[in-house]
């Protein structure tokens, strides 16, 4: 008998056994980096159509004004030129002087920190608050939803720029920080109505219901399940939030109700109001005015991006008309162009109809 014959075999049964038994224990390839980025792409897709970029290029100018203020300025914002009082755009003051000698643009450039400070930092506490009231409004049931519903639909009456007023005219030379806190605590209520209406609508949809049916807890139900489906929606209540907090602060700083400590654009047209420069010295309040146009239109062109993302409709009326522009037709026309098919001899006619 020889050795190979007295050593005893496994079963080959076993052998396959053992084989899927270890396979399973291994350890499963997590997702690939390409999986990752391009869920952090689909993430920011609302930001990708023409109307969104256009507006945070616009959006980004303003932000590098507002860093790097100190570089680009000439002068200082409260810096005098008694020499030219009044003065006319110059290539010493590119945007005139006011009625102290100070330089336009210098006082812009600074006033640019202010506004988007006090923009953004109201955005962001507006929108967290309406973010927890309103989905935790329209996911609960019962005396929870109805109490928060409740407590919005306040908000939503209350008279906001007497109640700014009021508060603000309180401190003697309120921070900024106070003045973003009051915008916030006044302009939170319509982005909560919105995003409670739309959790009532998803807390009904199939995949949350199988998630509470396993036994999900309610934490990673909002964060994971129902927060990356309102994500849309969230950034357009967050620019909402900032455009009416820019406009709320320069209003404030027209009327007077902020002291000129805290320069911004609505300071500048303050003063110029004050002196007498309008309309004679249109280069004291234009660029200030023309400056929160400009950011308004941004703010504005970044949320009609995102509306035209979660609306399906207008995506798909947005992906058509951009389909069409590439080959060269007009989607607007109410001419339609007609090519007729000729002999191979001949070359194609074309010719354009109106429509009936």
């Amino acid at each position: 008998m020889s050795i190979s014959q007295s050593i005893p075999q496994p079963p080959v049964e076993d052998t396959d056994a053992a084989t899927e038994a270890a396979t399973q224990l291994a350890p499963r390839p997590g997702p690939s980096r390409r999986t990752f980025w391009s869920q952090l792409g689909s993430a920011f897709a609302m930001f990708r159509n023409p109307k969104s970029l256009t507006g945070l290029a616009i959006l980004g100018v303003f932000v590098l004004i507002a860093v790097f203020g100190n570089i680009i300025a000439p002068y200082g914002p409260l810096e005098k030129d008694y020499t030219a009082l009044r003065q006319g755009p110059s290539s010493a003051h590119w945007l005139g002087t006011t009625h102290m000698g100070e330089d336009v643009f210098s006082q812009i450039v600074y006033g640019t920190r202010g506004v988007l400070v006090v923009g953004f930092t109201a955005g962001i506490i507006a929108t967290f608050v309406a973010v927890v009231i309103g989905v935790v409004a329209g996911y609960t049931r019962g005396w929870r939803s109805e109490s928060l519903s409740a407590v919005t639909n306040v908000f939503l009456v209350i008279p906001g720029l007497p109640l700014i007023i009021i508060v603000a005219s309180q401190y003697q030379n309120p921070p900024l920080i106070v003045i973003a806190a009051v915008l916030a605590f006044t302009g939170w209520a319509w982005g909560a109505r919105v995003l409670r209406a739309q959790t009532m609508s998803l807390r009904n949809r199939d995949f949350i219901q199988a998630a509470r049916a396993n036994g999900e807890p309610l934490r990673r139900i909002i964060f994971v399940e129902m927060l990356p489906n309102l994500m849309a929606i969230i950034a357009s209540s967050f620019v909402g939030t900032v455009t009416a907090a820019v406009l709320g602060l320069t209003t404030l700083a027209f009327i007077g109700v902020i002291p000129i400590s805290n320069l911004n654009w609505g300071t500048i047209l303050f003063w110029a109001q004050q002196n007498g420069a309008f309309p004679t010295y249109w280069w004291w309040w234009l660029p200030a005015g023309l400056c929160i146009a400009i950011l308004g239109v941004a703010l504005s062109l970044i949320n009609f991006g995102i509306d035209e993302y979660v609306n399906p409709r207008l995506r798909s009326a947005g992906e058509q008309s951009r389909a069409l522009r590439k080959r060269g037709i007009d989607a607007n026309s109410s001419v339609t162009t007609v090519r007729i098919a000729a002999p191979p001899d001949q070359p194609t006619t074309t010719r354009t109809e109106g429509d009936s």
